[in-house]
């Protein structure tokens, strides 16, 4: 169904033009960025030595349909900045693949026993995602981030190495 392969900066044009407005990057990739996305931000990421960046690949027709990142952190890894370019591929299971294909990169090539993510917490199809593969609220981690007159929450779910299955 899906493949994780590396992201190079040749690779941003299509993450580019996928972001269409600045609450899209925001729910993409949290407050780092600043709209509208470049390759210069991007570039951070990729010489950042504790950033990981997959472009993700529909199989069957070898077309890139995503991005995700996984950044190592001192006591876990943080999966991030996952996003399914077209609205109709949602729903679809990709999201799902998505995830255990990144955990399991993650759990065989870090050295860490615990995955850990970030969503808003009104991205419910998102939440219930995570949750099928494994991944548990942490209710002692929020944040905000604040977008026009809005304030965005957001959780922190966590997945240990041991409950992780594929």
């Amino acid at each position: 169904m899906i493949a994780l392969e590396s992201f190079h900066i040749n690779d941003s044009s299509a993450l580019i033009s996928n972001i269409k407005d600045k609450k899209a990057l925001l729910q993409f990739a949290g407050p780092m960025y600043r709209f509208p996305l470049t390759k210069d931000q991007l570039e951070v990421d990729l010489s950042d030595e504790n950033r990981t960046l997959f472009k993700i690949i529909d199989v069957e027709n070898q077309n890139t349909i995503g991005h995700a990142q996984i950044f190592l952190k001192d006591e876990t890894f943080l999966l991030g900045r996952i996003l399914i370019w077209d609205e109709n591929n949602r729903g679809k299971g990709y999201g799902k693949k998505v995830m255990q294909e990144l955990l399991k990169y993650g759990f065989s090539h870090l050295n860490r026993e615990l995955a850990e993510l970030n969503v808003y917490d009104w991205n419910t199809g998102a939440i219930e995602c995570y949750k099928k593969v494994g991944f548990v609220i942490d209710p002692a981690v929020k944040n905000e981030a604040k977008i026009d007159d809005e304030t965005w929450v957001s959780i922190n779910m966590k997945i240990h190495r041991d409950t992780f299955q594929l």
